[in-house]
């Protein structure tokens, strides 16, 4: 499949290492994934749904230690402790690549070596960059086809060029006791062993596209970041493009695949999703900056989705997806979560394969539910109806802005835009949530995820802001504005105050429109907020002028507190915090005492 020696040495290397009875060069091919799947039925990895009503559609159940991200076995090896940051778990390459072949070593006897050539972007963009992955797991293969552009012109694009991320992933003995997700991004290189959980086994996404990527993007001057990127339609058919980064449980997937209120759809807004996760961002040769999404599929929360919260996320499910710890419906053989409908399947088997009894059911205790809380489902981006003509061309769109936003039930106002580009990354290196119910934990407690990278930041955090300002700097007088939002503004009951959903359509048109110069705003101590007649509030039952002009408030007392607990925050960082950001904070206290 290739000449190219760096890949073929690597490919040696490792087969050396981990031993395989077969070798199988995967090459994306309708055929070849069929047989594949087949082959998962017979080995029991994966189970065949109702082909009339989810059509190409596969259960899969990991291993019940084996449900999730673990940001504690994860680790950023960089040669001097210092380059990862006081935001990551660290350890020397030697050390732990030793660590990492030994668990590896023989792992794959009496199993497959499958080799996966990926592009994460449009195979040949100028913004996507290729990775080899080698697994002995048929189900990362087929999720990794998904998730990825999978193909044999990897390797036309790629050449002899050693400009490629090499990832291995061996399942082992699925021992959380040696479980380890690890990026080396001197190396290029990822190693993940002992899990089958995608999240730490699909190396393509928040080890690559983030982690990897967020390092390159540093060393080469472009921007790998955990945003949404959507374009927003006017009547005119215009087209505008947003970025957006959210914590988890702030409606991210939600506001990628918005339908917007009937009253704005029968003028003809529309909106159109270019990805709904992971950004890569470069400066155009006309100097503004432009996105891709380097996936090729979503991988989504499962529970909770429904054709009210998010239609098109659903509909994106209905054919050749991979559900991963949900339930299986026996009287159809059907998928089912909790929020999918209100009716609980009577015949049914949990995610652990258990008979389910549904009068056991309650929605408080976690354990009780037919759903694991963090199933998934790995959906081709293709399926979704509302996908963007542009999201395959590969040339990227033009962000005109870029959202940061939060749950907080009384600090941030719904929407404000940053004085200016510095300003804009103060706002995002500040970036936090309250704890919900949801969580484990006490309720409302901050916690600050700096441009939503906490977990995925591949090197110091201090550097990535530093690079956000240089980025600023190329771009100059044509960077995107930068906003932040907060739909979860609470009255004194604690019920959200602003409609949400459909709804944020209104808020991004004023983005828009605060892009072209087309309103006014208020300045404040924090930034610019809207006049509250710039909000169209036409058809939107239940809610007043007030109570807009009540959440577009900055109260005082609650900023300066605010303020005092980004100083502690920003602590961690030393000396490697830019000078910029400390001066935007001693700025933002200056304006809230005058």
């Amino acid at each position: 499949m290739t000449n190219n020696k760096s890949v073929l040495n690597w490919i040696a290397e490792v087969k050396d290492l981990v031993t395989p009875d077969n070798v199988v060069w995967i090459d994306g091919s309708e055929k070849q994934i069929q047989e594949l799947r087949d082959e998962s039925v017979r080995i029991g990895e994966m189970e065949k749904l109702n082909e009339e009503k989810l059509p190409g559609c596969y259960l899969h159940r990991t291993k019940e230690n084996d449900v999730a991200r673990v940001e504690a076995r994860t680790f950023i090896c960089t040669t001097k402790e210092e380059d990862a940051g006081p935001t990551n778990n660290w350890c020397a390459p030697a050390e732990m690549y030793k660590k990492l072949y030994d668990i590896a070593r023989g792992s794959y006897k009496g199993r497959t070596m499958y080799i996966v050539p990926f592009s994460m972007g449009p195979i040949g963009s100028p913004l996507a960059k290729i990775g080899i992955e080698i697994t002995d797991s048929i189900y990362v293969v087929l999720n990794m086809i998904i998730m990825t552009r999978v193909s044999p012109k990897v390797f036309d694009v790629l050449g002899d060029s050693n400009d490629w991320v090499r990832c291995l992933h061996c399942k082992c003995d699925i021992d959380p006791e040696n479980r380890y997700i690890c990026q080396f991004p001197e190396d290029n290189t990822i190693i993940s062993v002992n899990s089958g959980y995608g999240g730490n086994v699909l190396l393509g996404k928040k080890c690559f596209a983030l982690r990897i990527a967020s390092y390159q993007g540093w060393k080469e001057g472009w921007m790998a970041e955990h945003m949404l990127i959507l374009g927003l339609e006017n009547p005119k058919g215009e087209v505008k493009y947003i970025a957006a980064a959210f914590p988890s449980a702030c409606g991210k997937t939600n506001l990628a695949m918005l339908i917007p209120p009937e009253y704005l759809k029968k003028k003809g807004y529309k909106v159109w999703t270019v990805g709904d996760d992971i950004a890569w961002m470069r400066i155009g040769e006309d100097g503004r900056l432009y996105a891709i999404n380097p996936e090729n599929g979503f991988f989504g929360v499962a529970p909770g989705t429904n054709s009210k919260s998010n239609f098109n996320a659903l509909e994106s499910t209905k054919k050749n997806t991979i559900f991963t710890n949900v339930c299986l419906n026996l009287d159809d053989n059907t998928v089912w979560w909790e929020g999918l409908n209100k009716d609980l399947p009577e015949n049914a088997l949990d995610w652990k394969g258990n008979k389910w009894d549904p009068k056991k059911f309650n929605k408080a205790d976690k354990s009780t539910c037919a759903a694991h809380p963090n199933s998934r489902f790995t959906a081709p981006a293709e399926n979704c109806p509302c996908i963007s003509d542009e999201f395959d061309k590969g040339a990227g769109v033009p962000i005109s802005a870029i959202i940061f936003g939060g749950r907080r039930a009384k600090t941030a106002p719904l929407v404000y835009q940053s004085k200016n580009w510095e300003n804009g990354v103060f706002v995002g290196s500040a970036m936090a949530s309250e704890t919900t119910a949801a969580a484990a934990g006490a309720v409302g407690v901050v916690r600050r995820d700096p441009m939503a990278m906490l977990p995925f930041c591949g090197y110091h955090m201090g550097d990535y802001f530093q690079h956000w300002l240089d980025m600023g700097k190329k771009l100059g007088d044509k960077a995107p504005k930068i906003f932040n939002v907060n739909w979860f503004r609470t009255d004194d009951e604690g019920n959200f105050v602003w409609p949400g959903f459909g709804d944020n359509m209104r808020v991004l048109n004023w983005i828009i429109d605060r892009c072209e110069d087309k309103v006014d705003a208020v300045e404040t101590a924090i930034g610019f907020v809207p006049n509250p007649d710039d909000i169209d509030l036409t058809d939107l039952k239940d809610f007043s002028r007030e109570t807009l002009v009540d959440i577009l408030n900055v109260d005082k007392e609650t900023w300066l507190k605010e303020a005092a607990e980004i100083e502690e925050h920003y602590k961690k960082f030393g000396d490697r915090l830019p000078a910029e950001l400390k001066k935007q904070l001693e700025t933002l206290k200056e304006n809230l005492n005058k």
